[in-house]
């Protein structure tokens, strides 16, 4: 009777450096650090902090450029043009009035929304590794 023995196979490289995505999305779009989510992501309103304070998981790699500002638009297009519609055949008829409430609405909901949209797609790079987010011993 020979003796087999079963060599256990190599672990998948995707699955042992696997990082959760929803948890980062999550930390990310209430700002805070997408590796510890304890530390602030940002040091003013849009500018990403270079390494967390917390944990000291390095931030600088993100390439967030100009998606939070298109996800802003679009969310905020999609919202405000249907409402528009909808209060101005219902409820308001005054021009003035109606460009009056749209134009605050408008310029809080993008200012409400921008930082956690970048915050959101940070936390999407450092989840899936892109753009340095790997570390050096994760190169290889």
């Amino acid at each position: 009777m020979t003796d087999v023995t079963t060599q256990p196979s190599p672990p998948n490289l995707l699955e042992t450096n696997e990082r959760e995505v929803k948890p980062a999305l999550w930390k990310g779009w209430r700002k805070r650090c997408p590796n510890c989510g304890t530390g602030k992501l940002f040091q003013g309103y849009l500018k990403v902090n270079d390494r967390c304070t917390v944990c000291s998981e390095e931030l600088h790699h993100q390439r967030a450029d100009d998606g939070p500002a298109y996800l802003t638009i679009i969310v905020v297009g999609h919202v405000m043009a249907p409402l528009l519609h909808i209060v101005y055949v219902h409820f308001v008829q005054d021009p003035m009035m109606l460009a009056t409430i749209f134009t605050v609405g408008v310029v809080a909901a993008s200012l409400y929304l921008l930082p956690r949209f970048k915050g959101f797609m940070v936390g999407f790079q450092w989840a899936k590794r892109m753009h340095g987010f790997a570390g050096p011993k994760d190169n290889s």
